[in-house]
């Protein structure tokens, strides 16, 4: 039986859209949105109606009926933590992406794909959004009570590659022990023991290495004089943190191919020296992980964006392949990941959980 899924994933500029029949992908496209246009809008929930009917003229020009579509599937949102797994749209759901306490595209995601599933009479899911919460008990407490640690990370790539290395290696994911680490923009980190991601650090706020856009876990006494300085806002002290941090702040782009190939390869030591240095937190920080699987780990796998470049990648090789074997897939690819959720609930291999 063919399965034709419909694939969502809202960017703060964009909104990424695909359709699969089955594993395969029909036709993948990119809608940008302006800053004059996204500046329209006071809340990013205020977009949804304006994406949702973007999407659906985008499809008819396609030659694509809605009404042939078997599913659709919707980038998860900020919504409160909740295992890894499908999630079909429903009335606690769409409250709470409705309702999130954080701003961001990605709330909106699994609120359009359940507008247009109800015009064309299927179902609607989100599949592992950024609060995915696996981690133990001990993985949880800082060094203050008043700071718990809180797990909020690029989960719907890291389990998907996850997944991908395991069927390489032929045996099932739920049976592995990996440290993956998906470097984009933000960097996490996470350790997966037997299926479950057991600790991993906050991406979104900069937690851990630091990152092309995020300033990493930074020396605590400097951090409180900074923020008591009275030269900078609590706004201006969260964008330091994540979106002008790491190698933002240091060289004043987020580029890591551009800094490769254009300030390294020209010479420029200081750039090298800043890149090398974010490759050192990263690699300090998969070593951490492997610790926590108290050394059983069975690969190493880095993904994202920065995975492209072979100076990253080679820093780390030479300071972890010591820990276990280390496999590379580049980018991320969260359309075919969403599609794989939706199509494994459609072909009955994954049940859909029940958001509460």
């Amino acid at each position: 039986m063919s399965y034709q899924i419909l694939a969502i994933n809202p960017g703060s500029t964009s909104t990424k859209i695909a359709v699969y029949d089955g594993n395969e992908p029909h036709l993948t496209l990119t809608l940008r949105h302006s800053a004059e246009e996204i500046a329209k809008f006071p809340h990013v929930i205020d977009q949804l109606d304006w994406r949702k009917e973007m999407i659906v003229d985008t499809l008819k020009q396609n030659h694509i009926d809605i009404k042939s579509l078997s599913a659709i599937i919707g980038r998860g949102g900020l919504v409160k933590p909740i295992e890894s797994g499908v999630y079909e749209l429903n009335d606690a759901l769409r409250h709470d992406l409705t309702h999130t306490e954080r701003e961001h595209a990605s709330n909106i995601g699994g609120l359009i794909a359940d507008q247009i599933a109800k015009e064309a009479g299927v179902k609607a899911y989100i599949a592992d959004p950024v609060v995915v919460d696996e981690l133990q008990d001990l993985a949880r407490i800082s060094g203050l009570p008043e700071c718990p640690r809180i797990s909020i990370f690029h989960a719907l790539n890291q389990k998907a590659i996850a997944r991908r290395h395991a069927h390489k290696l032929g045996r099932p994911y739920e049976d592995l022990n990996f440290v993956v680490a998906h470097m984009g923009g933000g960097i996490s980190v996470a350790a997966h023991r037997k299926g479950r991601v057991i600790d991993v650090n906050n991406a979104l706020d900069g937690d851990g290495p630091f990152a092309p856009e995020r300033a990493g876990t930074l020396p605590a006494g400097f951090l409180a004089a900074l923020c008591y300085s009275g030269k900078y806002t609590h706004d201006e002290i969260l964008k330091m943190l994540s979106g002008r941090g790491g190698l933002v702040a240091h060289l004043g782009k987020n580029s890591v191919q551009s800094i490769c190939e254009q300030d390294i390869a020209n010479g420029d030591e200081h750039a090298k020296l800043i890149l090398d240095a974010m490759s050192y937190t990263i690699a300090k920080q998969i070593g951490e992980m492997a610790v926590v699987l108290k050394g059983q780990v069975d690969a190493i796998v880095l993904t994202g964006g920065v995975a492209y470049n072979d100076p990253v990648n080679d820093f780390i090789r030479a300071h972890c392949s010591f820990i276990a074997p280390i496999a590379i897939y580049p980018g991320e690819d969260e359309m075919a990941a969403l599609a794989y959720n939706a199509l494994g609930v459609l072909k009955g291999e994954m049940t859909p959980k029940v958001y509460k």
